[in-house]
């Protein structure tokens, strides 16, 4: 039977406008009004996926329909937008970095990374189809004011760290693709066009939003396939390092970036949102199912096609770079410099290659991060803001900080690389601040209702946020230990920790819903030693 707090409230007449303003947010009802308010999707831009079959339910039916290869086509795209920030700049680089340093034996790493992030997105979709909400919207519900606001500001922050990678990233590719003619800071200007470009693409609906997408990653599939086949690298040594799991306290480092650069915490809130473009209605248990069948089917090929161009480039610099001198100081900056001095020109210069691969990863997830930044915000600050000045807010966002550290830390190679270095640590800082919201409200009954994930499920999505979490602590302690200096500093960065820490276990406690098992209980006992 269906839980009846899980289900939206029944539409009410067009003579209560507040009420319809509470109910714009969720899945489509006729009654919802249309044009610039906010809204995840509009009921007008939803794409319908019923009557592509011969099945017929009931509103109560819990019966699933049969497969179809038409509605998964129909299902297909949220997915693949998902899928572009494990394809982002920073990304690329940790897998180039990987390669040189590491060679060929962290790619059974990437490959179970690549797994643990499915498992967090499809949660994340699973959320989104359920409830009818995306997850920022569920957090405003869920948590008390002052925590909701730290919430928002730690995600904005993500947000904001991810898109100047990104940002960056699209600027050095222009730099390559134009010869060096156009500058970091005219790149940063170009790129942040990609603004007003996303809100034209919306305009022409979803699929043809989705349509410029598949673009973007075939050309990043097809550039780094081409490397690929160029640098011809190991089949043998390929497979062994798929197959056979190794690890040095030489390639820690790589290994726990491999790990990190998974879960983007600005991803998880988006998937929730984007799944909503699709007319399921969260009263029929059985479309329900439906839907998160057909997202569990195309976020998985979607992530398969991204696992496969982040093997392509960790391989073409395992290939290149491993155990040479260059292996230490390659980075996003460099790397086509070294990857023409490496295999020459030939019909289609390498370096150009590279670079156009980079623009499309870095244009694209530049816009996606626009996309995220209006949910978070519409969702977390309930606004009610036409579309073109949400878009230009998120957008200014990012780019102000962006041009100002394109001109700062244009000096040299050296200064980007130690930019990038902080920029991760600043993600992965805000990591908790996504999976431990998200996970709360999966595992709970009253919010998703029969689509309540089972104990199995918890524990093992569970202890992938707690692997995650810990490589990213290691991650942080590693830093701090090598960039904190002096007394003031190191007091600052205990008591920030500590304050980083207190919210974290104030986060797990508040859903008290942590499976049984010895990470819920030492958490709790923390969390009881800091309440005394």
């Amino acid at each position: 039977m269906n839980n009846p707090s899980a289900s939206p409230p029944k539409p009410k007449p067009e003579s209560e406008p507040e009420s319809e303003e509470d109910d714009k947010h969720l899945l489509p009802i006729p009654q919802s009004p249309t044009g610039d308010k906010e809204a995840a999707y509009e009921t007008h831009q939803k794409i319908t996926i019923d009557g592509f079959d011969s099945f017929t339910d009931t509103p109560d039916s819990n019966k699933t329909p049969p497969f179809s290869w038409k509605k998964l086509w129909l299902f297909t795209g949220p997915g693949f937008l998902m899928s572009i920030a494990f394809l982002d700049p920073g990304n690329l680089e940790g897998d180039l970095q990987a390669g040189a340093i590491a060679g060929y034996s962290l790619l059974w790493l990437l490959m179970w990374a690549t797994l643990m992030g499915l498992l967090i997105q499809l949660l994340s979709a699973r959320v989104g189809v359920a409830t009818g909400k995306h997850l920022s919207e569920l957090c405003r519900e869920e948590y008390s004011k002052w925590t909701r606001l730290v919430l928002w500001v730690m995600a904005e922050v993500a947000l904001i760290g991810a898109d100047i990678q990104e940002v960056i990233g699209s600027a050095i590719a222009i730099q390559i693709i134009s010869n060096g003619v156009l500058p970091i800071w005219a790149g940063v200007v170009i790129t942040a066009s990609d603004c007003f470009m996303f809100l034209l693409l919306e305009n022409y609906g979803v699929r043809n939003l989705e349509a410029v997408f598949a673009v973007l990653i075939s050309t990043m599939g097809l550039s780094f396939a081409w490397m690929f086949a160029d640098a011809k690298p190991s089949g043998k040594e390929l497979l062994i390092g798929l197959l056979v799991p190794k690890l040095s306290s030489r390639t820690i480092r790589q290994a726990v970036g491999v790990v990190g650069c998974v879960i983007m915490p600005h991803n998880v809130f988006l998937h929730s949102a984007l799944v909503q473009s699709r007319k399921i209605d969260p009263n029929k248990i059985g479309r329900v199912q439906e839907a998160i069948n057909y997202y569990t089917i195309e976020s998985s090929i979607a992530l398969f096609v991204s696992f496969m161009i982040n093997l392509f480039v960790t391989t073409v610099f395992a290939k290149g770079f491993y155990n040479t001198k260059q292996a230490n100081t390659i980075g996003l900056v460099n790397a086509g410099e070294y990857l023409e001095n490496k295999y020459g020109g030939g019909f289609m210069p390498v370096l150009y290659i590279w670079g156009i691969g980079l623009l499309a990863a870095g244009q694209s997830s530049t816009i996606t991060g626009t996309y995220a930044g209006q949910f978070i915000m519409g969702g977390f600050l309930n606004l009610r803001l036409k579309k073109w000045l949400r878009a230009l807010i998120t957008r200014s966002c990012a780019i102000v900080p962006t041009m100002i550290v394109a001109l700062v830390f244009n000096k040299s190679e050296a200064s980007l690389d130690v930019l990038n270095e902080w920029l991760n640590v600043l993600q992965s800082i805000q990591i908790p601040f996504a999976l431990i919201p998200l996970l709360t409200l999966v595992s709970k009954e009253e919010i998703m209702g029969v689509s309540k994930i089972g104990p199995t499920l918890e524990k093992a999505a569970w202890s992938v946020a707690a692997l995650v979490m810990v490589i990213n602590g290691y991650l942080l302690l590693d830093f701090f230990i090598a960039e904190v200096n002096g007394f003031l500093f190191g007091s600052l960065a205990v008591t920030c920790t500590a304050a980083y820490v207190a919210f974290i276990l104030y986060l797990i406690n508040h859903g008290n819903c942590l499976p049984s098992t010895l990470f819920s209980h030492l958490v709790n006992k923390g969390y009881a030693y800091i309440g005394k």
